[in-house]
């Protein structure tokens, strides 16, 4: 799967927004059809985003759409509608607040009947999960292994935030001015508890926005806990925040050195039969192995080796 460091969030009825996200950094340009877009401009963002899925070229881009939330009048037209038109260019689906997976059953087979009936048998259409409430939390281990198109589990701090009624510490309730109110990092517990869910099933786990678009700094620290609590990648707001999350979510020169000398003497030790590996006067295991593998095939894709 290519890397998914920073996935900009874009609202589905703003097209001149279109345009200027798919000339970005971003390795994911995610169209938004839910809590960006007024309830009276739905059905108008639909439109619009299967308008811009088709003109515009993503080649360069994964492209994904968020979905309303299931429980609304807008999701099944918004899935059955941009798959049929645009299916072909979308990689998944975001389906937002995700408490059971019947959600996931539900967005499954609805993709399964379009696909059949648009002849798309390869790739299918994935689906990305939104972990946004408590009840969510609890089921995580249902839901990401509820369909093979599962492709990521997406913390949601904002709504998490209030299905625990947790205290509102900044505006915009997306993970700014925490160190105001917690002497720590506050959801710690949360965000690994999704991480361990998704990298159990081999999917990918994605963190929420950082509010504060005027605070790189601030994005900054948050990437980077995300990023050392296992994250791959985290949602951007606006395109000013898409340096700083590539940045740390890439690999540096001195990890990519690193990854590069435990594959070798993994290769090594092999050819040699032997069982035990030794790097810089350190045994390394096969988990150790494997995070340097996965850490240099990012390092490939992204043209740094």
């Amino acid at each position: 799967m290519k890397p998914r460091r920073s996935i900009l969030s874009v609202p589905g009825h703003l097209q001149k927004m279109h345009g200027k996200a798919q000339g970005s950094n971003a390795d994911v340009i995610m169209l938004d059809l839910e809590d960006s877009v007024p309830i009276d401009e739905k059905t108008n963002a639909r439109r619009q985003v299967i308008k811009s899925l088709l003109d515009l070229d993503w080649q360069l881009k994964t492209i994904t759409v968020r979905v309303n939330s299931l429980d609304t009048p807008f999701a099944y037209r918004d899935l059955l509608e941009v798959a049929e038109e645009a299916g072909h260019i979308v990689e998944a689906f975001v389906l937002p607040k995700v408490n059971h997976p019947g959600d996931v059953y539900f967005a499954d087979r609805l993709l399964s009947g379009i696909e059949l009936n648009m002849k798309m048998y390869t790739p299918p259409i994935g689906l990305e999960a939104s972990i946004e409430t408590a009840e969510g939390l609890r089921n995580a281990a249902e839901i990401v292994r509820a369909s093979e198109r599962i492709q990521s589990l997406v913390f949601g701090i904002a709504d998490y935030s209030a299905s625990i009624g947790a205290r509102l510490v900044s505006i915009s309730g997306h993970g700014e001015k925490e160190e105001d109110l917690y002497p720590g990092h506050r959801w710690h517990f949360a965000i690994s508890s999704m991480v361990m869910h998704a990298k159990a099933h081999g999917v990918l786990a994605i963190d929420a926005p950082y509010g504060n678009f005027k605070d790189p700094e601030g994005l900054r620290r948050s990437t980077v806990m995300a990023s050392a609590l296992g994250c791959d990648g985290k949602w951007a707001i606006h395109p000013s925040q898409i340096d700083v999350i590539n940045e740390v979510f890439t690999p540096s020169a001195d990890e990519i050195a690193l990854a590069a000398k435990v594959i070798e003497a993994n290769a090594t030790a092999q050819s040699q039969g032997k069982g035990a590996i030794a790097v810089e006067g350190r045994m390394v295991d096969q988990a150790t192995v494997r995070l340097a593998s996965k850490l240099w095939q990012q390092a490939k894709y992204l043209k740094l080796v």
